[in-house]
């Protein structure tokens, strides 16, 4: 089963002085990042007609620069994120998929793009609505992010459109997707296991099973660009925080587990390579049910 909410804990005054770390948090980085969508429309009018190339660069750096705040705020209040794997080598155009339990899943990649240098170059697939959202979703659409209203069947063309700015401009990406599609939640396991026995696969216990469309046709559009896939396993020591408790810093420790697969070992067959992803997440699967056992990310 998936892993339950953390619960708050300690005595009344430490719960006090844990909200109001979390108000520190919010008064400090969310009127900055707005900081940042101004200084990111200016450069829309002021830059963009001149340089497409430095349109971008400015925007890569707002992003890297509240990004790895982001990060480093985390580390101050405590959160210590333990990454073990794969090293990965700077200046590599990447896909990067993740099990998805809660907003935190979002910050908890951030050490492994700050150590590589690339923390800038994060592009999302986010859901269309981000968009009209002020502070994270208005600078998404400054950093060439992935908006979805549906599916990837009826936002293909405008997918497509992106990766072949992608690859014309050949922009530096690590485009991360929650292949899932969906928080995982209990009902949501249930129904993701209901289908997998329908289609005679093996259930899972704390991942759902993937959407494969969208990432094999994400591979294949971008195999011109991308260096490599990284299959990344997220796990939470105690509980899984909501945004609200990881701004607090109410996360002590968390696991962050990085295989890198070079992108020649990968099919170029379709099905071939949704059967990839399957298997990798069910090695994510037994991955996590070993952490939870004996407290080891292997």
């Amino acid at each position: 089963m998936p892993l339950p909410p953390l619960k708050s804990s300690g005595s009344p005054i430490k719960r006090f002085f844990s909200v109001l770390k979390g108000l520190l948090s919010a008064g400090v980085l969310l009127p900055l990042l707005v900081g940042i969508n101004v200084l990111q429309m200016m450069s829309f009018v002021l830059i963009k007609p001149l340089s497409d190339d430095l349109f971008r660069r400015f925007n890569r750096g707002c992003a890297a620069f509240w990004w790895g705040l982001s990060y480093k705020w985390a580390g101050w209040y405590g959160t210590e994120i333990v990454v073990s794997g794969d090293e990965l080598p700077p200046e590599e155009n990447a896909m990067l998929v993740a099990n998805h339990q809660e907003a935190p899943d979002i910050p908890m990649l951030f050490p492994i793009a700050y150590r590589a240098g690339r923390i800038g170059d994060l592009k999302w697939f986010v859901k269309n609505i981000l968009k009209y959202v002020p502070g994270v979703g208005w600078g998404m659409v400054f950093l060439d992010c992935i908006f979805v209203k549906r599916n990837w069947t009826s936002d293909k063309d405008y997918i497509s459109s992106i990766f072949e700015r992608i690859i014309t401009k050949k922009i530096p990406v690590w485009i991360i997707s929650f292949v899932e599609g969906t928080r995982i939640r209990p009902k949501k396991l249930e129904r993701s296991n209901e289908y997998a026995e329908k289609a005679g696969l093996t259930p899972t216990r704390h991942v759902l099973l993937p959407r494969t469309k969208g990432f094999s046709a994400t591979v294949n559009a971008l195999r011109p660009h991308l260096d490599a896939v990284y299959d990344i396993t997220i796990g939470y020591v105690d509980g899984v925080p909501s945004a609200a408790q990881w701004f607090q810093g109410d996360v002590k420790k968390a696991y962050l587990h990085v295989k890198r697969y070079p992108l020649e070992t990968l099919p170029t067959d379709e099905e071939e390579l949704s059967q990839w992803l399957l298997d990798r997440f069910y090695e994510k699967d037994e991955r996590l049910e070993t952490f939870y056992e004996t407290g080891e990310m292997s």
